[in-house]
């Protein structure tokens, strides 16, 4: 009895994990196919609206769709995955949370002739990905850096200041190109003494946030702070997203950032979320690198669309991204650098927020 009664507890918190993590199949009309969306979390307002994007593009082209989030959670979403495979899907449209998690799932998929497009995020270890839907990452870091750059006066020989580094997710492959992009500018700083690590975590490594995480980069923060910072300022942060950001500015503002007597530090980040572009009108966060996901939804879409079709999609790079089994073809899109200067012509007159949503 005892066995029986684990057994059905377990199927239900299974069943409740599965509801939790968000399924949402489209009434499209499916008559020219049937399209599996594996997205990484509901938790990143990005990705809610990547998910619905791509969902009505695919129905205007007569797709059927199957839009799953799996909360950042490995092996739902491989299981959301085998279940897309079972439900016959003809493509699968993957943003991985663990890009080197997917092998054998995408060995079952493409049992099934299921063709597979990785969206912004790469898939490692697997010859079964066609095609790569992203942005130029590298650039990503660049203009971050370009930013603390700009703003810190570092080309017209000022300093030296104080900054601290933090980088994305190491399960996450465009995490190591927004590190290496930023750093490509700010590490001549870093060996002149223009600019000063005073905690010392210089590496991809020291510097990495697992899954993305506010709370665990803010945690990170209030230890430099204490450790390093105790008499000193910090002039600069380099934060590669703006979930980061918020728990960063959160850490900062708990112990006095933010006055008159202590403003803020140059404080970056990714993805123009709302939460974010209001920070940055109220004076908090200082930019963000504005990565246009209705166009990239597009971009994924075309790809799926031609592939299905026995086409090729356009593609604009075929040598950056090797995942170790080969070298995928991708688009990458252009990202843009967005401050107080200029997120209204680049975010309010490009139709992404409204004035109202920045209210």
């Amino acid at each position: 009895m005892k066995k029986a009664l684990s057994i059905i507890l377990v199927v239900t918190m299974m069943m409740f994990v599965l509801a939790a993590c968000g399924s949402k199949e489209s009434s499209g009309d499916g008559k020219n196919g049937y399209v599996g969306i594996a997205m990484p979390t509901k938790s990143s307002e990005r990705w809610v609206h990547d998910g619905d994007n791509m969902v009505k593009e695919f129905e205007a082209l007569g797709y059927k769709t199957d839009l799953q989030y799996a909360e950042d959670v490995v092996e739902n979403q491989v299981s959301q995955i085998e279940n897309m495979i079972t439900k016959g899907v003809d493509v699968l449209v993957v943003a991985s949370i663990d890009g080197e998690a997917l092998t054998d799932v995408l060995s079952k998929a493409n049992d099934e002739k299921i063709k597979v497009i990785a969206y912004d995020r790469l898939i490692k270890n697997t010859e079964h990905v066609e095609y790569y839907a992203t942005f130029d990452n590298f650039k990503v870091g660049v203009q971050q850096g370009s930013y603390i750059e700009e703003k810190l006066g570092l080309k017209d020989g000022k300093g030296p200041f104080n900054i601290e580094l933090f980088a994305g997710s190491p399960d996450d492959n465009n995490a190591y190109f927004f590190f290496d992009g930023a750093m490509s500018i700010l590490e001549p700083y870093i060996k002149s003494g223009k600019l000063v690590v005073k905690s010392g975590q210089t590496s991809f490594e020291q510097a990495a946030t697992l899954r993305w995480d506010g709370a665990t980069a803010q945690s990170r923060m209030d230890n430099l702070l204490s450790a390093k910072y105790a008499s000193e300022r910090v002039d600069a942060v380099l934060s590669p997203y703006d979930g980061i950001s918020i728990g960063i500015i959160s850490s900062l503002k708990g112990i006095g950032y933010g006055s008159a007597s202590q403003p803020l530090p140059i404080i970056t980040g990714q993805d123009a979320e709302l939460a974010s572009v209001k920070s940055i009108i109220a004076g908090e966060q200082t930019q963000t690198v504005f990565k246009d996901t209705r166009e990239l939804a597009k971009k994924a879409v075309e790809m799926a669309d031609a592939v299905l079709k026995g086409k090729k999609p356009e593609v604009n790079d075929t040598k950056t991204y090797d995942n170790g089994k080969k070298v995928v073809p991708s688009y990458l899109l252009e990202p843009v650098s967005v401050d107080i200067e200029n997120y209204k012509s680049v975010l309010v007159d490009g139709g992404y927020w409204t004035e109202k949503d920045l209210k």
